[in-house]
């Protein structure tokens, strides 16, 4: 009986790629929807997807998915069990048959624009899919297994985590034959409990790649995955100071990331020395791939960030480093350690409140306040709940429309230099408006 079961679940799965290869483009969102796509009506806590698959329909989509026989209504409609396992079961399946190498990416910071980084370098020589933005997710994986194509060569996928065990679920859909992990940080410490807790949460990526004997890229400076992988043998590492594997230097960062490899000097369009590891990870990759350096350099120099990620704008007279797209101890620490070491005339830093925290907080927050004196910055002006409890002497506000009344009063002189940092609850980005 067991045997019978598993035939028809393979044969159901089965029969919804073949459907998938003659409408090979997956929608969950029906203000999204395009001509011949499939909808999976996906249910949150507030919504049911199956509720929206005849509107799906009739905006273009070839099949609706749904798994509620209320809603099927027609032979366009694919009742399953449930639609976000089909989902997953369907990309997995698809990996499965795809001939596409997989390079599976996660960290606690700098996921998103070492995937840029990443793809711009090995898209000089391959036929690469990346992740999209950050939907690396156990809905945003499956989505980018999806979207590997017949002459797709490489897919660098990005997986995100904020509980034990969902690397390793994400690793059995992707079934990567490439991983690296960013670093180690305090990052949805309320999931994983503590920093150890962390560590053991993203090294399930380094622990399937090495159960299965794949390949390992690695930062051969940082000491937890120097003792992660031991003396394990597909392992291709960076340092600044090891010869056992390529070696990188940080030139500057002032504020640009300058980088000296081979004789070969790259400026990056990146600022702060934190993304030296970052591209460091894509050039070590593009070294491993055979992309030549010269296209290495063309790629790094050409990626410029975007989506409020360590971005520079000038406004007003202001210059802006913009970096509103998320926040968490280890990358709020490096942020405005970098800041203090920028030149600029009068350095105003606006730091919000980091979410996912847990319990730890409360100490978090007043962590990051301390530190803010302890480089001696003039003007730190605090937003949200957690800041605002802080011990502190800088400004504080518990919400950014208390903010608002300070903007507005022309606080803000020309001529400065200033820090945007927060999770992306808080929406820092705002601040521009009132600049």
């Amino acid at each position: 009986m067991p045997g019978l079961f598993l035939y028809f679940y393979f044969m159901k799965t089965a029969q919804l790629h073949q459907h998938f290869l003659e409408f090979p483009e997956v929608c969950t969102d029906t203000r999204k929807i395009t001509d011949n796509c499939i909808f999976f009506a996906l249910k949150g806590d507030n919504f049911n997807g199956n509720r929206y698959a005849n509107e799906a329909l009739k905006k273009g989509a070839a099949y609706a998915v749904i798994d509620d026989a209320e809603f099927a209504e027609s032979d366009r409609h694919i009742l399953v069990d449930d639609t976000l396992k089909a989902l997953q079961e369907l990309a997995a399946f698809h990996r499965s048959h795809s001939k596409a190498k997989v390079i599976a990416l996660t960290g606690s910071n700098g996921k998103t624009t070492t995937k840029e980084l990443i793809n711009a370098v090995l898209s000089q020589k391959y036929n690469t899919i990346a992740t999209q933005g950050n939907l690396n997710n156990h809905i945003g994986v499956p989505l980018t297994l999806l979207s590997i194509k017949e002459d797709t060569e490489i897919a660098i996928v990005e997986m995100g985590a904020n509980h034990q065990k969902e690397i390793e679920f994400l690793c059995g859909l992707a079934q990567p034959d490439f991983g690296y992990i960013t670093n180690f940080g305090k990052a949805h410490l309320e999931g994983f409990g503590s920093e150890a807790g962390v560590i053991k949460g993203k090294s399930e990526l380094y622990d399937f790649l090495t159960k299965n004997n794949k390949h390992v890229f690695m930062n051969g400076d940082d000491p937890v995955q120097i003792e992660k992988l031991g003396h394990y043998i597909k392992k291709y590492g960076f340092s600044t100071n090891n010869k056992d594997y390529y070696m990188v230097e940080l030139t500057a960062a002032d504020p640009f990331v300058k980088i000296s490899i081979e004789d070969t000097s790259i400026t990056s369009q990146l600022i702060g020395s934190y993304n030296f590891t970052n591209c460091a990870a894509a050039i070590l990759i593009g070294k491993y791939f055979n992309v030549s350096l010269a296209q290495i350099k063309s790629a790094i120099e050409g990626y410029a960030p975007n989506n409020n990620r360590s971005q520079i704008l000038t406004k007003n007279g202001h210059r802006i480093i913009l970096d509103a797209y998320n926040a968490n101890p280890t990358s709020m620490k490096a942020a405005l350690e970098n800041f203090a070491q920028m030149p600029g005339n009068n350095k105003i830093a606006f730091l919000g409140d980091m979410f996912e925290l847990g319990t730890t907080a409360p100490e978090e927050h007043q962590a990051i306040a301390d530190l803010a004196h302890k480089l001696n910055f003039e003007n730190v002006i605090l937003v949200g709940e957690n800041f605002y409890g802080t011990d502190t002497l800088f400004q504080k506000y518990s919400t950014f429309n208390d903010l608002k009344l300070y903007l507005n009063d022309g606080n803000l002189k020309g001529n400065s230099t200033i820090l945007i940092k927060g999770s992306r609850g808080m929406a820092l980005e705002r601040i521009l408006e009132f600049l």
